[in-house]
């Protein structure tokens, strides 16, 4: 099947929000109940998945916010196209709102490079602590020039290696083949540990690991289970080298059509889904462990040296600040929630 070039792609979008979004009012100061402005909101994950259950709460309460004055009308399952297009249809006020994962929008605002860098969260208390800071908010907001807002993030976990073997130190990668993201970040920490990014899409990595065209890839405990790639491989090593935030973005056409009441209703609603997908995201990440243990036979193993993984990937840090200087103000944020 041949691919969807971008201007049709975005052409294809258009005429199918043009023809749902109907003759809702385009600025938030004239909608009423009876006739509501209507946002769109596109991402590419199944209705089902935690992060999804998050967006649906988003609009839920946005609509709550606004006495149903705003609503939101969700894409799911990437019907509007990849996250790519989707920011493209984003900036070019087609799309109003998407779901995309941070480093993501590095082509756009270089600061969000820093998401996609290996151990510059201690934990997931520094992780939250650093995310939720105003500082963090403020950064958030600052794309406003590149077209787009920052409402909030939801977090992803952390990212760790699977396989068929112990990876215990950076030299147990040596030789693997492992399937990463289509990250330059996620390219580069590979090759500082001693392994062989391979990137192919995520839905290809049950068959590579089955058949041998990789040795393992990275991801959150749910991948062994909500994707099955625990049915092929068996022990998952907690190096926890990243833990990539999602971001929920506004386009700043849309924004600007907001009141300053209806921007904070909104912006509200998105800090209270980002509360409540904490809490459901660790849920899943326990009952996602239990299952993998216990019903795929998958051995997950702590003693990890993460001093040495982190020691590997350094160099990277500095490189990336020298090259994006946004990355050394997003990274001086992280530091100051320590």
């Amino acid at each position: 099947m041949a691919k969807v070039r971008p201007f049709l792609a975005l052409s294809l979008a258009a005429a199918m929000l043009a023809a749902c979004a109907g003759e809702g009012a385009q600025d938030s100061s004239e909608a009423t109940a009876e006739d509501p402005m209507v946002l769109m909101l596109a991402h590419n994950l199944s209705t089902d998945h935690v992060t999804s259950v998050a967006l649906s709460d988003f609009a839920d309460m946005v609509e709550e916010n606004t006495d149903g004055r705003i609503t939101v009308q969700i894409y799911p399952n990437g019907q509007l196209g990849s996250e790519t297009e989707v920011i493209e249809q984003l900036r070019a006020d087609i799309l109003d709102m998407t779901r995309v994962s941070a480093p993501g929008l590095s082509g756009y605002n270089e600061g969000y490079h820093a998401f996609g860098l290996p151990y510059i969260f201690d934990d997931q208390e520094h992780y939250y602590a650093s995310m939720d800071s105003d500082e963090m908010r403020e950064f958030f907001m600052s794309s406003y020039d590149d077209g787009f807002v920052g409402l909030t993030y939801y977090t992803s976990g952390s990212r760790s290696f699977y396989a068929n073997k112990e990876i215990r130190t950076p030299d147990d990668l040596k030789g693997m083949k492992i399937r990463v993201q289509d990250m330059r970040s996620q390219t580069d920490m590979m090759h500082a540990l001693g392994g062989t990014p391979v990137v192919i899409p995520f839905g290809d990595i049950y068959t590579s690991l089955q058949t041998g065209i990789i040795d393992g890839a990275e991801s959150n405990e749910t991948a062994l289970t909500q994707s099955s790639h625990g049915d092929v491989s068996k022990i998952f090593s907690y190096d926890e080298h990243s833990m990539i935030p999602d971001m929920l973005i506004m386009s700043t056409a849309t924004w600007d059509s907001l009141s300053a009441e209806d921007q904070d209703a909104i912006i509200e609603a998105a800090i209270e889904s980002t509360e409540a997908h904490k809490i459901a995201w660790d849920e899943e990440i326990e009952a996602a462990k239990i299952e993998a243990e216990e019903e795929m036979g998958v051995t997950f193993i702590e003693d990890v040296d993460k001093e040495a993984f982190q020691e590997a990937t350094a160099p990277m840090i500095d490189q990336y600040v020298s090259e994006y200087p946004l990355v050394g103000d997003v990274l001086d944020i992280v530091e100051g929630a320590r």
